[in-house]
């Protein structure tokens, strides 16, 4: 079992974006979504991401969610603040904002509305790392159209930029590129998995820093990652394939996604509501009742003997 890099590690949930019945954002309820996860021994969130709807907040409200989060938070979990916007300048307005109000990282999704080759990203997240050279940065790269940035070009961002601390890609298959990153950057890149987790445990035993899934079953994911990295391998098989049907089937659609996450923090008592902003996913009747039944398993999961016996 190989060394993951010292910094983020673990388990590093995504914050949904919690909304009233106007569709306005609550920020009490997101305090108690950053109180959860402080609760359940997380290390670090991250917000406002792809799985809290960052593409529905206005930029105002992004650094809104950031700054609830981190003075909610007091220096209790780390706060990776999520900078996305497809204009480099708006970019870099968006992350010096968020290392204003107190983000402890900023993360920024590499622009995939339209393709674009490699130099151009490489002139976009060049610009952006050195627009906030003391903060440590961590890259996504969600790209359901082609393949994620090359070894090449992550190995030359690194050399490059010393604030380029974390990189997450969430693509299948991707164990040999994982492995040729940690060689080629001598495990000086934390590597973290997204895509709700769905191949930790494939990924785990390389090095990886650590898992971006779904605030709901961060816990869960927390216990199989440190089971894994044990070397209590069947335990850590047998707690994940308990909830593995869940994230499998929630994340075929992302906005299938934001609405069984939500129903899954109602059913454990963290959220009041699901909401998500127009335009949203509406799950027909079937699809209801089975993430409903898939999120009851994820619940008597945590209330079970075989999650509970393991410290």
């Amino acid at each position: 079992m190989k060394e993951a890099p010292k910094g983020l590690t673990g388990v590093v949930p995504i914050i949904p974006t919690p909304f009233t019945e106007d569709e306005e954002i609550d920020g009490l309820a997101l305090c108690n979504l950053i109180d959860f996860a402080i609760d359940s021994g997380i290390e670090a969130v991250c917000l406002p991401a792809y799985a809290s709807e960052f593409y529905k907040l206005t930029d105002e409200e992004k650094l809104y969610v950031v700054k609830v989060a981190v003075n909610h938070a007091k220096g209790r979990i780390k706060i990776v603040a999520q900078s996305n916007n497809p204009s480099l300048r708006g970019a870099i307005k968006l992350a010096q904002a968020n290392v204003e109000v107190g983000a402890d990282v900023v993360s920024l999704a590499v622009p995939r509305i339209f393709n674009l080759p490699e130099d151009s990203l490489k002139e976009y997240l060049g610009g952006f790392l050195q627009s906030i050279p003391d903060t440590p940065v961590l890259i996504q790269d969600f790209n359901p159209g082609g393949s994620s940035i090359s070894v090449n070009f992550i190995e030359e961002l690194m050399n490059q930029y010393p604030n380029f601390k974390y990189l997450k890609l969430e693509e299948p298959l991707c164990a040999p590129k994982f492995e040729e990153i940690i060689r080629r950057t001598n495990g000086n890149i934390g590597l973290f998995e997204g895509w709700g987790g769905l191949y930790m445990l494939e990924l785990i035993p390389l090095g990886i820093a650590g898992v971006m899934p779904g605030l709901g079953v961060s816990d869960i994911l927390q216990k199989v990652f440190d089971l894994r990295r044990n070397g209590e391998h069947a335990r850590a098989f047998s707690i994940f394939e308990r909830v593995m049907p869940q994230i499998f089937f929630s994340l075929q659609n992302m906005e299938l996604f934001h609405y069984a996450e939500k129903e899954l923090l109602m059913a454990r008592g963290i959220l009041t509501n699901s909401i998500a902003r127009k335009a949203a996913y509406k799950p027909d009747q079937s699809s209801i009742n089975y993430i409903k039944e898939l999120n009851q398993r994820v619940v008597e999961l945590v209330n079970s003997e075989i999650y509970n016996l393991v410290s």
